[in-house]
């Protein structure tokens, strides 16, 4: 008979739909199904109103054979966590936390989200469950600093959260223009995208736009590209995988200037990994995303992003090929392997 294998339990909020925190999930329960002294298992803890979706659902049950769904308040969470040893857990859900502390299980925490300031129970039970954790990792320094501002504890660190990145490669000579990847919402800078674009006045031709992604303000950006002009840039919607990969590969720079204090910038890493350097904004965990090569504009400031797209445009072929160097190799000591969780939850110390 072989040894016992420790339960890893991975679970985390889902609005049901296959997103950044779900894929970084299903990336984490992929590898540890690879790992022999692991029995792994996948919950989804639905919010309110929300449903899983078949992508969801079928990435899900693709990679682990034990994976749950949840609702809010279900009375199946005490079993699921009871069935575990070792809990990863994403954010600090207090039902979760505090549950597996009272059955004494071993508590890990990703945590994605900056820290909210308001005075409310809360916020209250989501820092007070934070502190029961063994480990607390968080998806960026600027992260971290919302949640331990004054001192860090040594049961914390803080590094980015990812799941695949892209394999392909495109030389710089031939990358052409500016690409944006995201959801189309109030704050992620597509409007001042199209109008620092328009400010430039750019050939379309020699420095194209592609704007990919939909969202709720679709009706205001259409409505603003063509108050603009801005007739001829390439907005395809939702794409798939292999395409949204030729475009990013393909595209000089990547655009990424949100004025939400966001709590990562995953596009921007993911542009680094296929050596596509990006222009930033000074927003959140951005900047460390954007890495040394990047640009960085002030949040929500048109003609700051203006100079540095017409910046980015002018630079020599040489200078670039160093910021497609350097946005790839600094990498390397950004993000941890997957490997990393793999120690991680078996280490006492």
């Amino acid at each position: 008979m072989g040894e016992k294998k420790h339960k890893l339990l991975i679970i985390g909020p889902t609005h049901g739909v296959y997103g950044g925190m779900e894929a970084f999930m299903i990336a984490i329960a992929e590898a540890a199904m690879q790992w022999e002294e692991y029995e792994v298992r996948i919950c989804f803890k639905l919010v309110k109103y929300a449903k899983a979706e078949a992508n969801l659902i079928n990435a899900a049950e693709k990679i682990c054979d034990k994976v749950d769904f949840i609702d809010r308040g279900s009375l199946k969470l005490f079993n699921i966590i009871w069935w575990a040893d070792i809990l990863h857990v994403q954010n600090t859900p207090p039902d979760v936390i505090f549950t597996a502390k009272l059955l004494a299980k071993r508590i890990f925490l990703t945590i994605h989200n900056w820290r909210r300031t308001e005075k409310n129970i809360h916020n209250i039970l989501w820092g007070y469950a934070a502190k029961c954790a063994d480990r607390r990792w968080y998806n960026s320094k600027f992260v971290w600093d919302t949640w331990e501002p004054i001192k860090k504890s040594n049961k914390s660190d803080a590094f980015p959260t990812v799941s695949k990145f892209s394999s392909g490669w495109c030389a710089p000579e031939k990358r052409m223009g500016f690409i944006f990847l995201g959801r189309w919402i109030e704050n992620k800078g597509i409007e001042e995208i199209l109008r620092a674009y328009a400010l430039n006045n750019f050939d379309v031709e020699k420095y194209p736009l592609t704007i990919l992604g939909d969202g709720p303000i679709r009706p205001a950006v259409l409505k603003l590209k063509d108050q603009l002009n801005l007739q001829k840039i390439n907005i395809p919607g939702f794409v798939d995988a292999k395409t949204k990969e030729k475009l990013l590969i393909s595209a000089k720079w990547l655009l990424s200037p949100a004025n939400t204090k966001e709590d990562m910038g995953l596009t921007p890493i993911e542009a680094r990994s296929v050596g596509v350097p990006s222009i930033v904004t000074r927003d959140g965990g951005l900047p460390e995303a954007g890495g040394p090569a990047a640009f960085i504009a002030e949040p929500g400031n048109v003609d700051s992003l203006a100079k540095c797209m017409q910046r980015a445009m002018v630079m020599s072929d040489e200078e670039y090929l160093k910021r497609t160097i350097l946005a790839k190799d600094s990498l390397k000591g950004f993000l941890r392997p997957i490997e990393f969780y793999r120690k991680a939850f078996l280490d006492k110390e």
